[in-house]
């Protein structure tokens, strides 16, 4: 086949690698000059997928894939596009539009008779048929589900694994109509493959969920209900800390059981995923308490850290506070509504001077992000907002002059801190030796 992949981010760039590793013609669209110029010259233009550089190499060097700005012109030489453009949500809940109707415009001059569509950026219900339907129909002159086929399928991988994940997760897919579905069905079946999964009462593979709406509604529920469980789980966290319990082993018990699947409590929800389909779902459905609930209990998880330190420290007025970590997760660099941000305000509305460290990026990486960097000035506290692998090793003898650390995420080692207090979200102080001179739990 030929096939146009729209936007080659950390999601549309491996998607067509794995679409020419199985032998068809890819070109990738992008608006962006440099992207399109090293991905025609092999390279990758980010850090940190696995597999993606030689991959990369491998099917530019054989002339499989191949990028372009020209996404009109890529969509016309094309039996099949598959469009992964960012979408925005604000703070509440509003999708911005504005990248993705470019691209549908787009898409739809150079749109074919026989074309498929296929979205995978998360959407709100209903955008697929309501919106970019009649876009596309507009735009090219033709009729949806008639002249074109139309699916709505979301990606379902993280970044740093995605080769794996396409391969672990069933692929999901909705059409605009049965035609259009049998199309998406059998583009799919071609281009990725499936890991055997015995522990699923369905075979792996691709999966026709019926209808656009469904494979929305799934995308945001599956994610919708991550932010929840961890909404649950910090809230389980915050209670232990009133009653002296250690609630990682709580939750480690509750999890023997079948039916329980808790996540675990942390400092924050970050990622372009966890913290942004919730807001998204609640657009769709404004009275979901149960969302709405969980969603203030996470974004007010900064906050709480910044809490427990000035707890076990004392006044933060004028101290020098080292963050942690400025990605939204470790191994990963990439500060998508990390934690970082609002981890550093609310140091600063405790009058603490916050700074921040990362094995991922450089000073001025972070300094262009308007995070204050570190840059070897003497700190008395710390607060671990990532779970880099590199902070297991870390303790006091790296930061002589820290009295007390919070750990966001359980990655340190309490043996190797115990010249501080050493406060963990969710755990007692006996389940936490220091030595320090604050006051930790």
């Amino acid at each position: 086949m030929r096939i146009c992949v729209v936007a080659l981010g950390k999601i549309g760039l491996p998607l067509a690698v794995q679409f020419a590793r199985k032998g068809h013609r890819v070109v990738g669209a992008d608006v962006n000059e440099r992207v399109v110029a090293d991905v025609n010259a092999g390279r990758e233009p980010f850090p940190g997928e696995a597999d993606l550089g030689r991959y990369l190499a491998e099917t530019v060097g054989d002339g499989r894939l191949t990028a372009t700005a020209d996404t009109a012109a890529a969509v016309a030489e094309s039996e099949a596009v598959v469009v992964v453009v960012p979408l925005f949500v604000d703070e509440a809940g509003t999708p911005d539009f504005g990248w993705m109707d470019a691209a549908t415009r787009a898409i739809a001059e150079g749109l074919r008779p026989g074309t498929l569509v296929s979205y995978e950026t998360t959407l709100p219900v209903g955008t697929t048929r309501d919106r970019w339907a009649p876009m596309l129909a507009e735009g090219s002159g033709l009729a949806a589900g008639t002249d074109f086929h139309l699916v709505f399928s979301p990606e379902r991988v993280l970044t740093g694994r995605v080769f794996a994940d396409l391969r672990r997760y069933p692929k999901l897919v909705g059409g605009l109509d049965d035609a259009s579905a049998r199309h998406g069905v059998t583009f799919y079946e071609r281009v990725l493959d499936f890991d055997e999964r015995p522990d699923l009462d369905r075979p792996n593979g691709v999966w026709d969920l019926g209808s656009a709406e469904a494979a929305e509604l799934a995308k945001l529920a599956e994610t919708t209900y991550r932010d929840v469980n961890i909404g649950l789980a910090n809230q389980f966290a915050r209670y232990a800390d009133t009653v002296g319990v250690d609630v990682g082993k709580v939750i480690e018990a509750c999890n023997t059981q079948p039916y329980s699947h808790i996540h675990r409590p942390g400092i924050a929800v970050g990622g372009h995923c966890i913290p942004v389909y919730p807001r998204m779902y609640l657009w769709n459905d404004p009275d979901a308490t149960v969302v709405r609930a969980a969603r203030d209990a996470n974004a007010a998880m900064p906050a709480y850290a910044a809490g427990l330190l000035a707890d076990a420290y004392g006044d933060l007025t004028g101290a020098p506070v080292l963050v942690l970590g400025a990605a939204y997760r470790g191994g990963v660099k990439e500060t998508a509504f990390s934690g970082v941000f609002p981890t550093v305000e609310a140091l600063r509305a405790r009058g603490a001077v916050p700074y921040v460290s990362d094995p991922m990026y450089t000073p001025e990486e972070l300094d262009a992000l308007g995070l204050p960097p570190h840059r070897g000035e003497p700190v008395t506290a710390a607060i671990v907002q990532a779970d880099h692998a590199e902070y297991r090793t870390l303790g006091s003898s790296d930061f002589p002059g820290v009295k007390v650390l919070v750990d966001g995420r359980r990655v340190t080692d309490p043996a190797r801190w115990t010249g501080a207090d050493r406060v963990v979200i969710g755990a007692p102080a006996e389940n936490v030796p220091g030595e320090g001179t604050g006051s930790a739990r």
